[in-house]
């Protein structure tokens, strides 16, 4: 048996029918970037998220940037985030010339801990860029409240967690504003590059829509510089198909990761996510921590399961970062989880037969070891 980590063949096959229908119509018209079909996908989102307005863009990382520049965040300016997450993150603040600050995270979570932001805050600081890992939300009210009590802004990297919900809100929508990235290994996946900017906030929301096409407003009049960062409309069009089956699909893979937490919680040689009793996840990864991380991964790459590491070295030990000063053990937890994460399969369609392989290999390789 083989159990890929994803497997994106069961989704694209489901919705392929309707998505060529579609492409159909739009080489007729000609209209491949930000068609009638970007804004009604824009508007779908707004249902789905229950949020004001929505704004598609070409990736989440230009999300990332667009938020940083409609909030005013400039060079010189600090932004407080995790080391222990996707490079977009930090790449993002550091490519407006401002300067990523760094603060370590909650080892049973992932997420950034609220209780440290505070001693990272300086008279520079202007924002703080919440990750929501692995598809749960961090504990936005703590942060919030840290926010407010500064005057900062607050964006929520949320390209992992589309759906998943803190105290009944949904994540991204919560800040003043959220980032999605819709790359085709995320629970909504396009078949390409493509993001979206969320917020509840007007005035941010006008300026996002100028941003995303060079700042231009109206057209061929620049009040300020912006990106090329519209959303083809193909990426549109896959992405208004997959969304009716978002929610059944995320629900699938919090019944696979219910499936592990009763076959795996005896194994005392790992520790499984711990989700924070506000927060909904919806397992974007269903990431473990194990005991000898590296020699278990091989040995399930070597019977066919499929896992990775995400993420293996925390940002502030990562070289392009070397000017800001960070040293191996500022950040003691992240770098500590960074050698001992591994997420195993949890995408939708996994079969009880597959699961029951990637339990029975993670028991096997312990139970191997201990005879040694």
């Amino acid at each position: 048996m083989k159990v890929p980590l994803l497997d994106l063949n069961p989704q694209n096959g489901l919705v392929f029918k309707a998505i060529k229908k579609e492409f159909d119509k739009l080489f007729s018209t000609n209209q491949y970037i930000l068609g009638p079909q970007v804004k009604e996908f824009e508007k779908d989102i707004c249902k789905f998220l229950d949020v004001k307005n929505a704004i598609a863009c070409s990736s989440g990382t230009d999300a990332l940037i667009l938020a940083l520049k409609a909030l005013d965040i400039k060079q010189g300016d600090e932004v407080i985030t995790t080391p222990f997450t996707f490079f977009a993150t930090a790449s993002a603040i550091a490519r407006i010339g401002a300067k990523p600050v760094f603060t370590d995270i909650k080892e049973y979570t992932f997420n950034i801990d609220p209780s440290k932001i505070e001693n990272a805050i300086t008279d520079k600081t202007k924002a703080i860029i919440v990750v929501h890992l692995f598809g749960q939300p961090a504990e936005m009210d703590k942060i919030m409240d840290v926010a407010k009590n500064h005057n900062l802004k607050v964006i929520e990297d949320n390209a992992q967690g589309i759906g998943a919900k803190y105290k009944g809100e949904f994540a991204g929508t919560i800040g003043d504003i959220g980032t999605l990235s819709f790359f085709p290994s995320k629970n909504l996946g396009a078949m390409g590059d493509a993001g979206m900017c969320i917020t509840n906030n007007e005035q941010l929301a006008e300026r996002l829509y100028h941003l995303r096409v060079h700042g231009e407003n109206p057209k061929y009049y620049h009040h300020e510089i912006g990106l090329n960062a519209r959303m083809d409309t193909m990426q549109a069009i896959v992405l208004k198909e997959k969304l009716p089956y978002l929610k059944n699909w995320s629900d699938m893979r919090v019944k696979n990761a219910q499936f592990y937490y009763d076959n795996l919680s005896d194994l005392k040689e790992i520790a499984l996510p711990h989700i924070h009793k506000n927060a909904n996840s919806i397992y974007n990864q269903f990431t473990i921590k194990a005991q000898d991380r590296n020699n278990l991964m091989n040995y399930l790459r070597n019977n066919d399961v499929g896992c990775a590491i995400y993420y293996p070295m925390p940002l502030h030990l990562q070289d392009c970062f070397a000017d800001l000063s960070y040293k191996k053990g500022d950040f003691p937890i992240s770098e500590k989880v960074a050698e001992e994460v591994l997420s195993i399969p949890v995408y939708s369609e996994l079969n009880i037969n597959q699961k029951q392989f990637v339990v029975d290999k993670i028991k096997e390789y312990y139970k191997k070891e201990e005879k040694k």
